[in-house]
């Protein structure tokens, strides 16, 4: 039977004349149908396309009896392909076309696609040959076989028009696509499916992800995609994204390939490429394929809009929750397991094809493995059956529930044929399965040095050519493959830089290890991973490769390793997993780090400290402040007994212990801690050491959170200046002190000064950390806040909704720098968004905080306040008034009267009052407010001048119109000489528009 259909994308011609041509194609050549009909279509040809999909019941005479049906001419595309379905034999179809074909030869046209053998009776469909040729010969060519007149086309005038690619050319980019798979079988219905779904979306919406459980063949599907359409694109680009680490490179790797100008910074060339692909510049028909995409919160961000299109492989449906269409793809028919195997496996009946699938439940992975191993046996399907339903190996565990215990079995059979032919291959598989699943890279086995590895592995490991033999031997059986990527040479790959392991083959294998083997080979992998520990976790140049190494820690079993050079590596990628952002993982690892290494090597050993410090880390990056405190001051106190308080471990503790007493509210101890452990730092390190400017940030933070801002403003300029020339202008900590300055400066009402130099500041931030990297994230909210408080509100609100989705993403919803993220989100849509999404969420933000925070701590009033203007807003004028009230009490026991949060708090308490009736309390709160506010920050900070605007409306209330209209004046002109006549708080003063204040969680 045969399907008739269109082909969108193809170009179409109104028809002028009568004639019509049916192409009959196989799948595989469906290229060459688009082409051939584009180039019949624009000669005036009406055009019928008829792909060969047929059942393995129907005979090929029946076949070829139906085919004359058709309409018009019937032109064949000839290829080995358009003979392989049931599959059949070349005699059977050579029978067929004698019987058919020969009866009414005028009807039958043909031109072959192919230089493999076909059925040798094809010869009476006189085939003209369009292989090895340029697109205008073999148009030539297909016209004079049809007839058809060759004349020049006159221009249509449609520059815009473009037909199908020649299938013979390849598009304009290409890079990273598998080779294509010659024993690729069936899935028609899903590789159409999958073009009419890309095809017919809107442009920015061409987003389709295969998804399916493991061994169905995704990748395989994904790749005969490309194949079968990527002549319709000018760039095809095939990127391994099971890690984000890896997506990113290999797309900022399109930046040469599509002639973009920009510099070697790394996060430059991604960005421009994104906004390339979005803008269609230079190429607008592009198709990007993104293999093994199991976790759409770590790339969906980064998959790119625009007019092309993107195509995922995947486990997981999530997919469809990130505006992509889904696809699922499942376990083979059984007619295409029976043609698959019986192609992998020549030998097979079509009766022991299907008795294979049937034991192995059709899935592809299986087929593959199993029909290519009983393809180099002389043992019979039967017996192989008998084999797995009688358990070669007993003692076997079911890897889960989507997959038969056959498959085990089947495993197990298979290592032994492994251990029977090349036994180092099996070293090898086992060498593996202490890396994690997935890709696995070996290349960092055969970079130990010869003397230390043990005998039974040196062999392997340092004999390329036992080395290749091995790989071979498992990429025969399809056990492993090789990393597909474009920059590796045909050398390197063959080499094995890279394998991918599946996760059903890995847990399979390692349980099979022997115990004597498992401690060798184990050994062998952390000596391998520790080697690979660049050793500087802070420079952001190398967190690629620590990216590579932490999904192997666990696997490699890490912790439990005494070498000295394993526990560094350990310390360092929990340092890499605090600095990018990576805290609940690192928090887990962190923990049983500790716990195993307690027993390891005791509770007081000097790396137990050292581990403290980077688990308290991650601990207080997750708002777990309590158990912070109570790890760090611990720390402190022990090494300061066994060391002295001038001994660097103990300054680092403490230097942690300030961290936590920030967390907790507690900014008055934690400023007398910073102040002692500076002064000690100088002593004992001088100024320009990096941990004393550590000391001196951490002095600034402590300022700051005290309202100190002037102080701290001071402090951040020269920490900022320090950094700067002791480290360097891009280091992290150089940006982080920036970032820390640009902060001060928007706090004191320097808006125009703090914008300037945050949005430098951010913009490095991208491009030396990335984008959803904490710090740049911190600095991407304070550049949004510069620019809400400059006035700039359609920039500030999709940049405040932008870094609120990236922190709850990359950092979970209730990570302190989410909840602060979130506070802002929440004062700027009462203000310019929806109502009831601000209160929403401000009623999540207090909950959190509550959970998080210990009664009476000033974030807590902090958000109260807020939430008091939300009520406020909605109408609920009393519930907000009691609020604020207590919001106002709670601060100033927290910090104190004169700190510039309760001085918010009462502006906004005077408004409340005022607005009740309760007019005289509300003036004597606004005017004690304008004093301590002088005092505590100025005359003229944006906060006083505040105040002064509300005590103004104050004394109107109380019909003290000359006082109001005095104070009103001096306020407005101080207004109009610091933030400017066009600002929008001077504006809105003018307008006589109560001011409020937005409480604001700082950032540590």
């Amino acid at each position: 039977m045969t399907s008739t259909f269109s082909l969108p994308g193809v170009s179409r011609q109104p028809s002028t004349a009568a004639s019509a041509v049916t192409i009959s194609f196989a799948g595989f050549n469906r290229a060459w149908a688009a082409w051939i009909g584009d180039r019949l279509e624009r000669r005036g040809l009406r055009v019928v396309y008829m792909r060969w999909d047929a059942a393995p019941e129907i005979s090929p005479v029946d076949l070829l009896h139906d085919l004359t049906l058709a309409e018009g001419r019937i032109l064949i595309l000839v290829s080995e392909w358009y003979f392989q379905l049931g599959p059949r034999t070349h005699e059977e179809w050579n029978a067929a076309l004698r019987d058919v074909v020969a009866t009414d030869p005028s009807r039958f046209a043909a031109v072959s696609v192919t230089t493999a053998p076909v059925p040798t009776a094809t010869a009476m469909l006189a085939p003209v040959d369009l292989t090895n040729m340029g697109a205008d010969e073999a148009e030539r060519r297909l016209l004079d076989r049809l007839g058809v007149p060759g004349d020049p086309l006159p221009d249509s005038g449609d520059s815009e028009q473009r037909g199908p690619r020649f299938p013979a050319a390849m598009p304009e980019v290409w890079g990273g696509v598998p080779r294509r798979n010659t024993r690729f079988t069936g899935r028609e219905r899903l590789l159409n499916d999958a073009y009419h779904l890309l095809q017919g979306s809107e442009p920015g919406a061409g987003v389709l992800t295969l998804h399916g459980m493991p061994g169905v063949g995704k990748t395989q599907l994904a790749a005969e995609y490309v194949y079968r359409f990527g002549s319709e694109y000018d760039v095809v680009w095939w990127i391994n994204a099971e890690k984000r680490v890896a997506y990113r490179r290999l797309l900022a790797e399109l930046t040469p390939k599509l002639g973009l100008s920009t510099g070697a910074e790394y996060g430059e060339r991604l960005r421009a490429v994104r906004d390339a692909l979005r803008r269609g510049e230079p190429y607008s028909r592009w198709l990007l394929i993104l293999d093994g995409a199991d976790e759409p919160d770590q790339v969906w961000d980064l998959v790119p809009s625009g007019p092309g299109h993107v195509l995922i492989t995947s486990r997981n449906p999530e997919w469809g929750e990130h505006n992509s269409n889904l696809l699922e793809v499942r376990v083979y028919d059984r007619d295409e397991s029976v043609a698959f195997i019986r192609r992998r496996a020549p030998r097979l009946t079509e009766e022991d094809a299907d008795l294979l699938a049937e034991v192995l439940e059709d899935l592809p992975l299986l087929l593959d493995q199993t029909a290519g191993w009983l393809n180099d046996s002389d043992l019979s399907v039967k017996d192989y059956i008998e084999l797995l339903e009688g358990g070669v190996d007993q003692d076997v565990v079911k890897v889960s529930a989507d997959f038969p215990l056959a498959f085990q079995t089947a495993w197990s059979i298979l290592l032994n044929k492994l251990r029977e032919t090349v036994p180092e291959s099996v070293d090898l598989l086992r060498l593996c399965t202490f890396f994690a699943p997935g890709f696995i890279p070996v290349r960092l086995l055969r970079e130990i040095a010869h003397d230390d590895l043990p005998q039974q592995l040196a062999g392997l490991l340092h004999d390329p050519l036992l080395w290749n033999k091995a790989i071979n031997q498992l990429r025969q059986y399809s056990v492993v493959r090789l990393e597909s990527h474009e920059s590796t040479s045909d050398e390197s790959a063959s080499s094995g830089e890279a394998l991918y392991l599946h996760r059903m083959v890995h847990q399979i294998v390692r349980k099979d290890i022997p115990e004597t083997d498992r401690h060798v080979f184990i050994d062998v992998v952390r000596r391998a991973l520790a080697a690979a520990n660049p050793g500087r976790p802070t420079d952001t140049r190398l967190w690629d490769a620590y990216a590579e190494i932490v999904p192997h820690l666990k696997y490699a079993d890490v912790l439990q390793s005494k070498d000295r050079k394993v526990q560094i590596l350990v310390l360092d990628c929990l340092r890499y997993m605090w600095l990018t952002g990576e805290y609940s993982s690192g928090v887990k690892f962190g923990e049983r780090a500790l716990n195993a290494w307690r027993t390891l090597l005791g509770e007081s050993h000097p790396r137990i400290w050292e581990l403290t410090y980077h688990y308290a880390s991650l601990l207080r990056s997750s708002g777990i402040y309590k158990r912070t405190e109570i790890i760090e001051r611990a720390a402190a106190k022990h090494l300061r007994q066994e060391h002295g308080e001038e001994n660097l471990d103990h300054l680092r503790a403490a230097s942690g212990l300030t961290a936590d007493l920030w967390g907790l509210g507690r900014y008055d101890e934690a400023l007398e801690l910073s102040e002692r452990i500076l002064t000690i730092d100088r002593r004992v390190l001088g100024e320009q050491d990096s941990r004393t400017l550590n000391a001196l940030n951490h002095l600034a933070i402590s300022l700051r959170l005290l309202g100190r801002y002037v102080e701290a403003l001071d402090i951040d300029r020269k920490t900022a200046e320090d950094r700067r020339q002791l480290l360097r202008a891009r280091h992290p900590w150089t940006l982080f002190s920036q970032v820390s300055y640009a902060i001060d400066l928007r706090l004191l009402g320097r808006y125009a000064e703090a914008e300037s130099i945050q949005t430098a500041n951010f913009r490095e931030h991208r491009v030396v950390m990335g984008a959803d990297n904490p710090q740049t994230l911190r600095a991407e909210h304070n550049l949004a806040l510069c620019q809400y408080r400059g006035g700039e509100v359609d920039k500030a609100g999709p940049l405040l909704a932008w870094v609120l989705g990236h922190c709850e993403r990359k950092l979970s919803e209730t990570a302190p720098q989410t909840l602060a993220a979130a506070v802002s989100q929440s004062c700027f849509a009462r203000e310019h968004g929806d109502i009831d999404q601000a209160r929403e969420a401000s009623e999540f933000i207090i909950a959190r905080y509550e959970a998080l925070l210990a009664a009476g701590h000033p974030f807590i009033a902090g958000v109260r306040a807020n939430h008091a203007l939300i009520l406020c807003r909605v109408g609920e004028r009393d519930h907000a008034h009691v609020l604020i009230e207590q919001s106002l009490a709670d601060m100033t026991m927290a910090v104190g009267e004169n700190h510039p949060w309760t001085l918010g708090c009462a502006i906004n308490a005077s408004a409340l009052r005022n607005l009740v009736g309760d007019t005289e309390s509300a003036a004597a709160l606004s005017r004690d407010t304008i004093t301590r506010s002088a005092e505590a920050l100025s005359r003229t900070h944006p906060l006083t001048l505040s105040a002064r605007i509300a005590h103004a409306a104050d004394l109107r209330g109380l019909r003290d119109r000359q006082q109001a209209e005095k104070v009103e004046q001096e306020a407005l002109s101080e207004l109009e000489s610091t933030l400017g006549k066009q600002h929008v708080d001077t504006i809105s003063a003018r307008s006589r528009n109560r001011p409020y204040w937005d409480f604001e969680p700082q950032a540590t």
